[in-house]
């Protein structure tokens, strides 16, 4: 039986059973997590998406392409929490196909945080020496091998097999599946930014994941607003300790 909005009637709440990471943070990562990426990819989309054009972009405007790569790797790693999410929901019905695809995107979303430890470092040499040595350094390096190059492919083929068993399964409906498969069309790689087909691809991702993240926080009781209100003061306090603990080394 399918609802009005198109998802496929799933009973995902039930106290008797254990999920990972659990249908409040699994619901909204589904929402948070691609409007991150969106945002990511559309503040660097102005600027060619090879490397020696995403560093003098950094060059001239720091504070932007900061931000540009940060609200992407964000979103990167809150998309692991909500590809768990997905994987859940496929493997009621489609175990294989939740574990294949679900293994291989995983995957690849470590190799899209390697990448991005890689670009933080290349971002740091423009003011540490120069525009010109940095670009020097990341060309004479680029093709240098690492095991973690192994496991990019992963992650464009692991959308299209996960897209076919979120349509399989009856998770999601063809056009979202669609949606969700045009993720295969992300650049990955060091000091990649951003194209047309980089924002065909995150709005795809938002198409196919926002609703279904309603679909997962409404599927079961609501909280209290008092037990809201706890737990929002609890993570602010928690991210603000996070943050100097990080800054401390």
């Amino acid at each position: 039986m399918e609802s009005p909005s198109g998802l496929t009637e799933i009973r995902i709440y039930n106290e008797s059973k254990f999920w990972f990471p659990g249908r409040w943070v699994g619901g909204i990562s589904l929402i948070i997590s691609p409007l991150l990426l969106l945002t990511g990819v559309l503040l660097r989309l102005p600027y060619h998406f090879f490397f020696p054009q995403q560093l003098a972009a950094y060059q001239e405007y720091p504070t932007l392409i900061f931000a540009a790569y940060s609200f992407f790797l964000a979103g990167n790693i809150l998309l692991s929490l909500a590809v768990f999410t997905l994987i859940q929901l496929i493997g009621l019905r489609k175990p294989n196909w939740a574990i294949s695809g679900g293994i291989m995107v995983s995957l690849g979303l470590f190799a899209r945080t390697f990448h991005a430890g890689i670009d933080h470092l290349a971002f740091q040499l423009v003011p540490i020496n120069n525009l010109e040595l940095a670009t020097k350094t990341v060309a004479s390096s680029y093709g240098a091998y690492h095991i973690v190059s192994a496991l990019s492919p992963f992650i464009l083929f692991g959308w299209v097999v996960l897209a076919i068993g979120a349509y399989i399964s009856g998770v999601l409906r063809i056009v979202p599946s669609l949606a969700l498969g045009l993720m295969a069309l992300l650049m990955i790689g060091v000091l990649k930014g951003s194209s047309a087909t980089s924002v065909v691809a995150t709005t795809g991702l938002c198409v196919a994941f926002i609703p279904l993240g309603l679909k997962v926080i409404s599927n079961g009781p609501q909280p209290k607003l008092v037990t809201v209100v706890k737990w929002t003061v609890f993570l602010i306090v928690l991210l603000i300790i996070l943050y100097f603990l990080g800054q401390a080394g």
